[in-house]
């Protein structure tokens, strides 16, 4: 149960909801870790043990109020205490990508005025080492793994159990500090600040309070019917709002499990392994699996690979009639019957996904034919639209409601409108309380009656469901001054598991023309069928026969856009496969994996144009940054496509 009347209103922080927990269902898990191969577990109770003896040694050590602490590492049980024993001291946690070097970090470090860092291991303290002569503010640094850290003698380097023994200490002599310290919050101070993933700029700190997370996260589990008996696997970065609700604040609510898996090589195998009921991923995440498959079936013997398209057929045509409960003939729920005992049921299974009772995807659109996949084969997957500043809830899909073109209606508390301008704008009990230290950037986005300016275009239907065209900034005009949605058409490209990236152009142009980044496994994995030799990315992506390969995509995406009365004359004509991946680390992606389209545009600025010329071909270099910080120069004369349009727009052309 979630909790209610005054029980779940004198409830308004997150350390008041783990004290509420741990006394209403004590001995149920709270979290669950895999290490060394083994689950590990912590029910309600031991967790508040382990953030009651954490808060007392971060006070201990001088966290004071509102201080900020960093927090950074993959999932795991003591970073998400550390989020609650953070506030149980009256500070406030910032978390922080754990994959972001150290020029990146610095400037959330320097901007956050962060005193304290939580860091998960060895890698993360190194850091903080390369950059603590830059921060004078920074106080104190608590670790988490101690492997590697034996010879790291430094004062203010602290072992996560070195402190919670201090607390215990300082408990034992101060017993009434921690609940003073609790009961001195309420539902409105700030509880959090998340960075913006910052695709055209600086990250901004939305400062979010405990209100903003808990009502937002108590509406749409009472919209779904969340409760304890639930379990989530948390693998997305702590620094990610989707994280922070599903993983800690809809956890503290409901009362639900939390799962980390033992690292980010082994999430499909721990997926498999903790069998969840509630789940959310990215489009990304849902393409990569979607990829996983593809490969398998293509690996598998001939008939396996009719009998799977065979009943996808099926599946396509009743699965999502049959998932909203509509009525499908006889024959055909017999056919689904028979498919999903041979084909759907086997297939969720090896992916982990075959207890999910509910499933969200967000952050970006997600291609209309990687959902209906999911949702033919019985998963119950539904989009919603969100952000931070919306402390993730703006829309959500109903219950025998989903369409795949849409968002969903306003969620629970959440009013929508769109403006004049075609931008949707939305107010709610997640409103954020500001951008810190930049008052013209809350200004600019939050009106002083509430209203919360996106910057995304789209607009509500007559059912009152929402629809999104791109970002506002993105959508432009051919030269014709036919519609031009980039984001829409990627999705549609990065439906092929043979296409990892897209960035489409367009805008003030005569035709579109796309950059393609190809998915390296599935890529491969065809290759190797082939007998085609290759030593790497850019290798195999500049072959002949993957160029054919793409082309077909690309003359299979141009079918689909000329059925389309606005985007027939948005079809791709153009094309080069790119000689890298873009990547996070060249500043090309952000965290979040979103395209950085500045970024792109000015570096790659020589392409663009060969593009919207006669060329056929251009020699290129770039710099690539690996893992470990290493950088290299690779060059490439990259080939361009020219691809086939359709008739459709090859006579609206010729008019």
């Amino acid at each position: 149960m979630t909790g209610s009347g005054a029980e779940a209103q004198s409830a308004d922080t997150f350390p008041k909801l783990l004290a509420r927990n741990a006394q209403v269902r004590g001995d149920r898990p709270a979290m669950r870790e895999k290490d060394f191969g083994i689950w590990q577990s912590w029910t309600w109770a031991q967790a508040a043990d382990e953030v009651r003896a954490l808060a007392c040694g971060l006070i201990a050590l001088g966290v004071g109020e509102d201080d900020k602490v960093i927090i950074c590492g993959d999932n795991r049980p003591r970073l998400y205490w550390s989020m609650t024993a953070v506030q149980a001291a009256g500070g406030i946690p910032v978390p922080v990508y754990q994959d972001s070097g150290a020029e990146e970090m610095q400037f959330i470090y320097e901007h956050a005025e962060a005193k304290f860092a939580i860091v998960e291991d060895q890698e993360q303290v190194d850091k903080v080492l390369e950059i603590k002569d830059n921060l004078p503010g920074l106080q104190h640094i608590i670790y988490d793994d101690t492997r590697g850290l034996r010879n790291y003698n430094q004062p203010f380097l602290h072992d996560f159990e070195a402190v919670q023994a201090k607390g215990r200490k300082y408990d034992s002599e101060n017993p009434s500090s921690y609940e003073n310290n609790v009961a001195g919050k309420k539902g409105s101070d700030v509880c959090i600040m998340l960075y913006t993933s910052g695709t055209t700029g600086r990250p901004k700190g939305v400062m979010l309070t405990n209100d903003n997370l808990i009502i937002t996260a108590q509406n749409c589990s009472e919209l779904e019917g969340i409760t304890d008996q639930d379990s989530i696997l948390a693998y997305l970065p702590m620094a990610w709002v989707g994280d922070n609700v599903f993983s800690f604040a809809q956890s503290h609510v409901t009362g639900y499990c939390v799962n980390c898996p033992e690292s980010s090589e082994t999430v499909l195998d721990d997926l498999r392994e903790v069998g969840p009921s509630y789940f959310f991923a990215p489009p990304s995440i849902f393409e990569n699996i979607l990829t996983t498959a593809t490969i398998r079936i293509e690996d598998s013997a001939k008939f396996k690979q009719r009998m799977f398209h065979y009943f996808m057929d099926v599946a396509k045509r009743v699965g999502m009639d049959m998932l909203d409960g509509k009525s499908v003939g006889f024959g055909d729920r017999m056919l689904y019957w028979l498919g999903n005992l041979l084909v759907f049921a086997p297939l969720k299974n090896v992916l982990g996904l075959s207890k999910i009772r509910l499933a969200y995807t967000g952050g970006v659109a997600i291609g209309p034919d990687i959902f209906i996949f999911y949702r033919s084969m019985g998963l119950n997957l539904k989009q919603l639209y969100g952000s931070t500043e919306a402390s993730v809830f703006v829309t959500i899909q109903r219950n025998g409601e989903v369409r795949p073109e849409t968002s969903g209606k306003a969620a629970l508390g959440v009013e929508l409108k769109v403006a004049d301008s075609g931008e949707i704008m939305f107010r709610g009990p997640g409103v954020f309380h500001a951008y810190f230290k930049n008052d013209e950037a809350t200004k600019e986005t939050k009106t002083d009656d509430g209203w919360v300016h996106t910057g995304d275009a789209g607009f509500l239907d007559d059912d009152g469901d929402l629809h999104i065209i791109d970002r506002a900034k993105d959508v432009g005009k051919l030269n014709n001054s036919a519609m031009f949605a980039p984001n829409f058409i990627e999705n549609k490209l990065k439906f092929f598991p043979h296409i990892r990236e897209a960035v489409t152009f367009g805008n003030e142009r005569d035709y579109v023309a796309a950059f393609i980044n190809i998915d390296l496994e599935s890529v491969g994995n065809w290759a190797e069928r082939q007998g085609l030799a290759y030593s790497g990315y850019t290798d195999l992506a500049g072959q002949e026969l993957i160029s054919g390969l793409i082309q077909e995509c690309v003359e299979k995406v141009n079918a689909d856009l000329a059925e389309d009365e606005n985007l027939k004359s948005s079809q791709i004509k153009r094309f080069l496969i790119l000689h890298k991946e873009l990547d996070a680390d060249d500043g090309e992606l952000t965290r979040t994996r979103k395209v950085r389209r500045n970024v792109v545009v000015d570096r790659y600025g020589e392409l663009i144009d060969a593009l919207y010329s006669d060329k056929t071909h251009c020699e290129v270099e770039a710099k690539v940054t690996f893992e470990d910080g290493r950088t290299d120069t690779i060059h490439a004369d990259l080939q361009i496509h020219e691809a086939k349009l359709s008739d459709t727009s090859q006579a609206m052309a010729a008019e």
